[in-house]
């Protein structure tokens, strides 16, 4: 079964071509970083008008890439939520009208189930069930994977995501967007133990998280040096800030597997690029006897190939969508 998908919740518009959920046959994307740098971060109604511009063409490279005609396509999937609902409406509305004019079955996919499910792109024998940690810039989540489509929620961020801290420290420390390749190029050039940064707990929910007083912790040092003309050490800075990060998400994934029985655990998302946590995350497993699977970098951030993956098994499960179909900023991943 060949899956056109398509992905826009963000800043990248990604087209791809999947065949039974584990074959990727194409996936071209086309990112609108640079132009967003020089807003230091996503303008959502400059990315909604960049995938209007671009999707069309995408679609067809992506066909093209694929080896695949029109005729060929078999069902089209879709991320509808979460994220920008502007950027998500674009990919949705092309979509919709992609199966329409196809005569396919149109899928819904949501965005966090595709990155987990970059998971299966990457290693064949995966299946479920385990825990998975996602982690990007809208999203914080541990996950108990029961199975391909049945997902249910452990613990999360209580206010900024992960990939959102990364963002903001990153800013403030002079580094472009996105901030989670420099940072963590930054972090590497020194062994840290500078800098004591708070760890946040929430009160009766011990897999929960919390990222906004570590990001303004970061914040008000930087701002303190600038102002009293002390000395401020970037990079270790960095690596106490990616070291906080990871100290906040790696033991909960530990526990939360504990919780759900699960020996198996996958990490999902952009920050599942960053190097000292997928480190910790290895040394952690090892030690508890885990088995541990870290999607490939190329596979981290948005792309289409993960929703094509996650909308074959949703296509399984008989989830699919009429043109009513609608988008949706924020959206619990137990629903689709």
């Amino acid at each position: 079964m060949k899956i056109l998908a398509f992905e826009s919740t963000c800043d990248e518009t990604a087209a791809a071509v999947v065949e039974d959920g584990r074959r990727v046959l194409s996936d071209v994307i086309a990112s609108q970083a640079d132009m967003h740098a020089l807003y230091g971060g996503v303008v959502p109604e400059i990315a909604s008008r960049k995938h209007v511009e671009t999707i069309a063409a995408l679609t067809e490279k992506a066909l093209s890439d694929a080896g695949c005609t029109r005729a060929d396509i078999d069902a089209v999937a879709v991320s509808y939520a979460p994220g920008l609902i502007g950027a998500v409406l674009v990919g949705l509305s092309f979509a919709k009208s992609a199966a329409l004019g196809l005569g396919v079955p149109l899928i819904p996919v949501h965005h966090i189930r595709g990155h987990i499910a970059a998971n299966y792109l990457a290693f064949p024998g995966l299946e479920p069930p385990f825990l998975a940690l996602a982690m990007s810039g809208g999203n914080t989540l541990l996950i108990d994977v029961e199975g391909y489509t049945e997902m249910r929620i452990l613990g999360g961020t209580r206010d900024d995501a992960a990939g959102e801290c990364f963002d903001k420290a990153a800013r403030v420390l002079g580094l472009p967007y996105p901030g989670g390749k420099p940072i963590d190029e930054l972090a590497r050039t020194s062994a840290g133990g500078v800098y004591k940064l708070p760890q946040a707990h929430v009160d009766g929910a011990p897999l929960d998280l919390s990222f906004s007083g570590l990001k303004t912790a970061v914040v008000n040092l930087v701002h303190h040096a600038e102002q009293t003309g002390e000395p401020l050490d970037r990079g270790a800075l960095a690596r106490d800030f990616t070291q906080a990060v990871s100290d906040a998400l790696v033991p909960r994934a530990m526990e939360a597997a504990r919780q759900a029985g699960r020996t198996v655990i996958t990490a999902a998302g952009g920050v599942a690029a960053n190097s000292i946590i997928r480190r910790d995350l290895e040394e952690a497993c090892r030690k508890a006897g885990y088995q541990l699977y870290l999607p490939p970098l190329k596979l981290c951030g948005d792309n289409g190939a993960m929703i094509g993956a996650q909308g074959y098994y949703e296509y399984l499960a008989g989830h699919t969508a009429g043109m009513e179909l609608n988008a949706y900023a924020t959206r619990d991943i137990s629903l689709n």
